[in-house]
């Protein structure tokens, strides 16, 4: 009997705000009550105000790692780097375009509407990515969140070429990817979060891919050249930029 009336509580705790669980039943059959554990597991197709937000702020956070491999044509010819950018990129891409399709279809907006509060202007998404404005109240040096590279970093990536370039991107990617696995436990930490069957699943995916990719990225950066190896290559007269 414990289980039953541990189960009865259960119930009682999930019914304390809300209706009764009932479920209609199929044609001619009667509504009927159902179980905590059942209703809970019907209950996984709803999101949360946090799972909106969380899938909103992702999409920016991974189109910066896709900008940033954007970056690596014409700036290194390792291939380490080359290699490990292009799967990044697939990656984020096809999560990005996974996102975007989850808010659709909850109605949900694409852009958070929070995301630009401190830049003082909103509606373009891209300007993290743009090198050219110099709006002297634009906080350049202020990452849009958690492990993004704030604008002013960026363009020092754009600046730099060969192994500077390489390290940089590193860093900076490592960085990325660890902001991303602080916003899963953030976003694990409200009430009823990553229950959607898709945000479960996409946020475990998150955490396996981006803590496997750290870990690659962390060994490539412990295999380059140290600076004054680097500096002693004649790599010195690649002095034009790209953009």
């Amino acid at each position: 009997m414990i289980a039953v009336s541990t189960l009865l509580a259960l119930a009682m705790a999930v019914t304390a705000d809300g209706p009764p669980i009932l479920q209609p039943g199929a044609p001619g059959e009667p509504t009927r009550e159902i179980s905590a554990e059942r209703s809970r597991a019907l209950s996984q197709t709803r999101h949360t105000a946090a799972d909106t937000r969380f899938m909103q702020h992702m999409i920016v956070h991974h189109q910066q790692a896709v900008d940033m491999v954007a970056l690596i044509e014409g700036r290194t010819s390792n291939p380490s780097i080359i290699a490990i950018g292009g799967r990044i990129a697939r990656s984020q891409d096809d999560e990005i375009a996974l996102m975007r399709d989850w808010l659709i279809r909850r109605g949900e907006a694409q852009e958070a509407d929070d995301l630009h509060e401190h830049h003082g202007a909103g509606g373009h998404d891209h300007h993290h990515a743009h090198h050219g404005h110099h709006a002297s109240d634009d906080p350049d040096d202020v990452p849009l969140m958690t492990g993004m590279l704030s604008v002013n970093q960026m363009r020092a990536l754009a600046a730099a070429e060969g192994g500077e370039f390489d390290r940089l991107f590193l860093e900076g990617m490592i960085h990325h990817h660890e902001g991303a696995l602080i916003m899963v436990d953030e976003l694990l930490e409200h009430p009823g979060a990553a229950e959607d069957i898709i945000m479960s699943d996409f946020t475990g995916h998150i955490v396996a891919d981006q803590m496997a990719e750290i870990l690659r990225m962390q060994n490539l950066l412990r295999d380059l050249p140290p600076a004054e190896e680097r500096e002693a290559e004649p790599h010195s007269h690649h002095h034009h930029h790209h953009h």
